[in-house]
């Protein structure tokens, strides 16, 4: 279920005219430039409503999205890779002057700057009488949630950046304040909106998808992890105990008819065009077709590392409903409900057209993601031929090149309950709890394994190929958690760089130095002298203070006190 379509262009005009989102210098001076002030114009309980969703549509951008934060999760760690334009994540030498991560420092700025001026306003609306005590509050709430996240996100991909908290303040001129104390601010906004916020059974139907309770505590403990105050982190997530379920199986998580499901905690909203979910933003995206393989799309960019598909213990169901390799099928349920990977426009007409690529071993119109003769490699032959498969979900999308089906409407989950349990674990082991830690762990892993999970943890396949060692360490086997249950959506690196081993990380996952004959370097016997460096396959390390973003180019120049992370210069 959506949120409840609102009639808002009125107030969204508004609000662009005070804090437009494109805007550049000056975006954080809340002066309105026409004649409307908010004492005369918010006098409904709707124009309030109205205000706060301007600040959820913050989010309803791909380059924000998936350009900024799903790259980040997934690209730091080398499990995924990009093809396009954006070929500088391949080896962390991520400039200043990309174009997204401006684009996700501005929107999320403009965001902030939206909460703060909304604050007043709502306090305003509520002590007149035009908001009921019960929806202030929990507009009130949603503010200082989305405020947190927000912030939560720039501190964990930039580190350091500006705290502005009241309307107008500085006028953008704020200098970077420390990472700890921009989670503490973290903290301090959850813990306001946990106050205020119901939780998410208790929201009307027509509200389901905003800020919970729920919500706030997850974000308030992932926050409190990073300041390594993990005793209160364990004390809010236990707060969601019996608030959120795992769905019994794993490939539902991120089915395209299982949104807003018992184990979402939030996710982004996205509605089809011509309607309005959060703001006026009125989005579709191409977020989905742009994992998905150049052969069924025309426009496919990222491709997956098989060092990651081989890292699956054998029995693991989230092996292929993370990341698809050659001669696989598709398993989403909606997928192969209309007809699998035969059933899209491209195959259709390259089987017709006699074109190799859509025909199976077996002489009939190919069903799986290419084989393992000739796999799906892209119109250059430079991708591995694997993707990622939680991205391949949607199957209303044809991604047929040049349609607008190639657009996508699918929320995006930020945070759900499986990584609660997980960064749970993280915290009772911590703390000296391993029995619990291991508990958690288990609740995660039995689920992944449709049933009890084998008792020996290990990764499927050291990088050579060969068997792994068993995982005995109560904490590696968090980390491994993290990387085999949440990879391909929006948490990885932020969970690694978080812990404090993401270097390692990538040391024990892609460091050794290989050849061309590796199984996993060059799984599909590429053109020897492309062994797999082009794509930081493996011999891959992470320099030092590149596991942040670069601060804007753009963003210092309009702020003269904005410091560069010093791995990216002055």
């Amino acid at each position: 279920m959506k949120i409840k379509k609102i009639n808002i262009i009125t107030t969204a005009m508004l609000a662009a005219m005070m804090i437009p989102l494109g805007c550049k210098k000056g975006f954080l001076d809340q002066k309105s430039t026409s004649q409307f002030t908010a004492d005369s114009y918010f006098q409904k309980a709707s124009d309030g409503i109205a205000l706060v969703n301007a600040i959820y549509d913050t989010y309803q951008n791909a380059d924000l999205l998936k350009k900024s934060i799903w790259y980040y999760a997934n690209f730091q760690t080398h499990d995924f890779f990009n093809w396009g334009a954006d070929r500088f994540y391949n080896n962390y030498s991520i400039p200043a002057d990309f174009a997204p991560i401006e684009v996700f420092w501005s929107r999320a700025y403009v965001g902030i700057a939206r909460a703060n001026s909304a604050i007043p306003i709502i306090a305003d609306m509520k002590a007149k009488g035009i908001l009921s005590s019960a929806l202030g509050d929990r507009l009130t709430g949603e503010i200082y949630f989305l405020r947190g996240m927000t912030y939560y996100y720039l501190a964990a991909s930039f580190g350091g950046v500006p705290l502005e908290l009241q309307t107008g303040a500085n006028a953008g001129l704020t200098a970077r304040a420390s990472q700890d104390d921009v989670f503490k601010q973290v903290v301090a906004d959850m813990t306001k909106a946990a106050g205020l916020l119901t939780w998410k059974e208790d929201l009307a139907s027509t509200d389901v998808g905003r800020a919970t309770k729920g919500a706030a505590y997850a974000y308030a403990g992932a926050a409190q992890m990073w300041l390594k105050d993990y005793k209160s982190a364990l004390d809010n997530f236990n707060q969601l105990n019996g608030r959120y379920t795992l769905l019994p199986n794993f490939v539902d998580v991120n089915e395209y008819n299982h949104q807003n499901s018992d184990e979402s905690i939030f996710e982004v909203q996205f509605e089809v065009a011509g309607t309005q979910s959060w703001g006026a933003g009125n989005e579709v995206a191409w977020i989905s077709d742009f994992s998905w393989p150049e052969e069924i799309s025309n426009f496919g960019y990222d491709y997956g590392n098989p060092g990651l598909y081989y890292s699956y213990q054998a029995g693991d169901k989230r092996k292929l409903a993370t990341i698809i390799g050659p001669g696989d099928a598709n398993v989403s349920p909606g997928i192969i409900g209309r007809g699998g990977i035969a059933s899209y426009p491209l195959v259709k007409a390259g089987f017709d057209a006699k074109d190799a690529r859509y025909i199976g071993d077996d002489g009939k119109i190919i069903n799986t993601n290419g084989t393992i003769s000739k796999p799906w490699l892209g119109s250059d032959k430079g991708r591995t031929g694997f993707y990622c498969a939680k991205m391949w979900r949607d199957p209303t999308l044809d991604a047929n090149s040049g349609s607008q089906t190639i657009f996508g409407a699918q929320n995006q989950i930020l945070m759900r309950y499986a990584e609660v349990l997980l960064s749970k674990a993280e915290c009772q082991i911590r703390l000296g709890d391993v029995a619990g830690g291991l508990a958690s762990i288990k609740t995660v892993r039995d689920r992944a394994f449709g049933g009890a999970a084998p008792a020996v943890m290990q990764d499927g396949a050291n990088y050579d190929g060969s068997p792994a060692a068993p995982i005995t360490d109560p904490l590696q086997m968090v980390y491994s958690e993290y990387r085999h249950e949440l990879s391909g959506e929006y948490s990885t690196f932020y969970d690694l760089r978080r812990a404090g081993i993401a270097a390692d990380f990538i040391k024990k996952a892609y460091g050794t130095a290989d050849n061309s004959t590796n199984p996993i370097a060059n799984p599909n016997k590429l053109d020897p002298s492309n062994d797999g460096a082009v794509h930081g396959l493996y011999n891959t390390s992470l320099p030092a203070g590149r596991d942040v973003y670069p601060i804007p180019q753009v963003e210092r120049g309009l702020n003269p006190n904005l410091s560069q992370n010093p791995a990216y210069g002055n």
